[in-house]
């Protein structure tokens, strides 16, 4: 007799199957002429895009829950390197959002954003989530929120690649202006910038 599958583990497969969709998504933009991401308007892809991400999160926080602080990272350092980089991404993924409309965080077109946080990064969303999963893998100290987290972090990072292509054809010459002075998340040029 085989042993059923504990809640653990049904969460941990759901994240990744919901992780796979959204890779399906992004791959298929960018190695063929669909585009599925981003939608620029509300269609079948942006709900399908938001439901697997809805369901990921579900699943990465469940697995946080049930298996909090069963790996090997040394408490409390741990903790508290986890709570600042959670901390630090969500503020900069929080002011990066208010900076723009709802729909336009989601995906749907509508203006470029050039000021602000974007005036340093292109993707200052995608920093801060990566900032974010990274305090949050370390502040849980779970090998399965570790894999989540880089599966999430993959994902993040494809996500700019598979949307310059349409903000070049919506915006234009505008956009390569733009990505000609700002880079696609940090660089020389943000630090500086920053600095300042």
């Amino acid at each position: 007799m085989t042993a059923l599958p504990t809640v653990t583990s049904i969460a941990f497969g759901t994240g990744l199957v919901a992780a796979s969709g959204i890779y399906l998504i992004l791959v298929v933009t960018l190695t063929t002429t669909r585009q599925w991401w981003p939608p620029g308007d509300k269609t079948w892809a942006y709900y399908l895009h938001w439901s697997l991400v809805a369901v990921f999160n579900v699943s990465i926080l469940t697995v946080a829950v049930l298996d909090w602080n069963e790996w090997i990272l040394p408490r409390p350092a741990s903790l508290v390197v986890g709570v600042l980089l959670s901390g630090l991404g969500a503020a900069i993924f929080l002011r990066s959002a208010n900076a723009m409309q709802s729909d336009e965080v989601r995906g749907v077109t509508g203006d470029l954003y050039t000021d602000g946080p974007y005036a340093y990064s292109r993707n200052p969303q995608y920093v801060g989530m990566l900032v974010g999963i990274v305090g949050f893998a370390v502040l849980v100290n779970s090998f399965f929120v570790a894999v989540l987290a880089a599966v999430h972090a993959g994902w993040v990072v494809l996500l700019p690649f598979a949307e310059e292509p349409h903000l070049h054809e919506e915006y234009g010459r505008e956009y390569e202006r733009y990505t000609d002075r700002v880079p696609r998340f940090v660089g020389r040029t943000t630090l500086r910038e920053l600095a300042n």
